[in-house]
């Protein structure tokens, strides 16, 4: 098993991130939508981590000729996506394995989705449920709820669906499904979750419109979609990781470049603002995606917070704010977040457990949890095979040193993290 030491930092640091992990979700769908179009699309600054990698697997299994050089990648897609002669190998991304399902549902032929022991435990049904009720052909363990699933590709109905549940992943599967299907489709959601989907498929030519009453207008494809040309913009979410670290060692501070600024993947560098820290929005130009720097400085010791709504939109950050609100002045309180239970671990009882060794004293509630800030000290981290919750505690080893067991699960969505990790700090692997 993998495992990473952590010195503690005793010195302020000045970080200048040019090279963050390119953003996962959008690398994911950039490799899905490119099968879409008609005409080759091209990639750069694509993820080069193992989860999107798969993606991009499945997709030239599907019939695309897939060229790269390094992070660049031009996707030629096939005249007709051909059934593969292997199942489809999703490694622990969920977003593939759900986005593949709704994008296979209406394709002739038949698939097998699986991944590594982690994804086969997550729960499917909220994608395998809402498809089947428009004419999809989907089997799996418990019912469909469990992967490997069987996907045989049938004649799709147009729907009206408002989701119980505010996830990007089922609102893309649907979407990708809806583009299929015999006429107009209605998709609503409590809160609006991440929109990439509607973003980058609408920058190709769909038409994807969201009505003031909150439902999504989906009008089938009648014709392929125009390519892709994007470069992929570095990831918020892996670049939080680097903004909790400057938020809470003194005198410190850390600029993440070209990162997307949507604002439905920045609220938990928000709530890190309005915790104490110093934190500045640049924004440029972009066709598909807003795009900037963003600029964190410690700013004094960190207050509690409150972190009740808007959670779809930090669902992926909250282990690392939680490291946030273990070192803050006074409890923070993290509420509606159940959906932290069936990430790539039960996050709720992975940061809790490990918050708890580091000498943070916290409740735990069925939907979220009670953090008491002080001091964190130095422990060995179970990840539990959760890159988040590997990556987070690594943060914290900076402010005391720890030990974090089972750490090859990074690679999945950020390899260069302990090569930025050690202009802060020393690292041992």
């Amino acid at each position: 098993m993998k495992m990473a030491k952590i010195t503690a930092q005793t010195q302020a640091f000045d970080l200048v991130c040019n090279d963050i992990a390119a953003d996962k979700s959008i690398s994911h769908r950039c490799a899905m939508f490119a099968l879409l179009s008609d005409q080759p699309s091209h990639i750069k600054n694509f993820l080069l981590g193992e989860d999107t990698l798969s993606s991009l697997s499945i997709a030239a299994q599907l019939g695309a000729t897939v060229h790269r050089e390094g992070a660049s990648v031009e996707i030629i897609p096939p005249t007709k996506l051909s059934e593969p002669n292997d199942v489809l190998d999703c490694g622990n991304a969920g977003t593939g394995m759900r986005l593949y399902a709704g994008l296979l549902a209406g394709i002739d032929g038949s698939f097998i989705l699986t991944g590594d022991k982690y994804l086969r435990s997550r729960p499917m049904s909220r994608v395998a449920n809402p498809l089947r009720d428009i004419g999809a052909k989907i089997d799996g363990r418990e019912k469909g709820n469990l992967a490997p699933l069987a996907i045989r590709g049938a004649t799709l109905k147009a729907f009206r669906y408002h989701s119980p549940i505010d996830s990007a992943q089922v609102k893309s599967a649907l979407i990708l499904a809806a583009l299929q299907a015999d006429e107009r489709s209605y998709y609503k959601e409590n809160l609006l979750s991440r929109d990439h989907t509607e973003r980058m498929l609408n920058g190709m030519g769909a038409t994807i419109q969201q009505g003031e009453d909150g439902w999504i207008e989906i009008t089938p494809m009648k014709n392929p979609l125009k390519p892709l040309n994007i470069t992929v913009p570095a990831d918020p979410s892996s670049g939080f990781f680097f903004a909790v670290a400057a938020a809470i060692t003194p005198n410190s501070c850390t600029l993440i470049k070209n990162v997307t600024l949507n604002p439905t993947r920045i609220e938990a560098y928000k709530v890190l603002q309005a915790m104490g820290a110093d934190i500045n929005f640049i924004e440029k130009e972009n066709i598909y995606e807003p795009i900037g720097d963003i600029s964190i400085h410690y700013n004094g010791k960190l207050n509690a917070v409150t972190v009740d709504s808007n959670i779809a939109w930090l669902i992926d950050e909250l282990p690392a704010l939680s490291i946030a609100m273990a070192v803050a002045e006074g409890t923070s309180v993290v509420k509606n977040a159940a959906e932290l239970r069936v990430k790539e671990s039960d996050r709720i009882t992975s940061v809790l457990q490990g918050l708890n060794a580091c000498g943070i004293e916290t409740v735990e509630h069925p939907d979220g949890y009670e953090i008491i800030g002080s001091t964190l000290t130095p422990s060995t981290i179970n990840s539990h095979g959760d890159h988040r919750i590997a990556m987070s505690f690594a943060i914290a080893g900076i402010t005391c040193g720890m030990e974090i067991e089972d750490t090859a699960c990074i690679d999945t969505s950020f390899p260069n993290f302990f090569d930025i990790l050690s202009e802060i700090t020393g690292v041992t692997q």
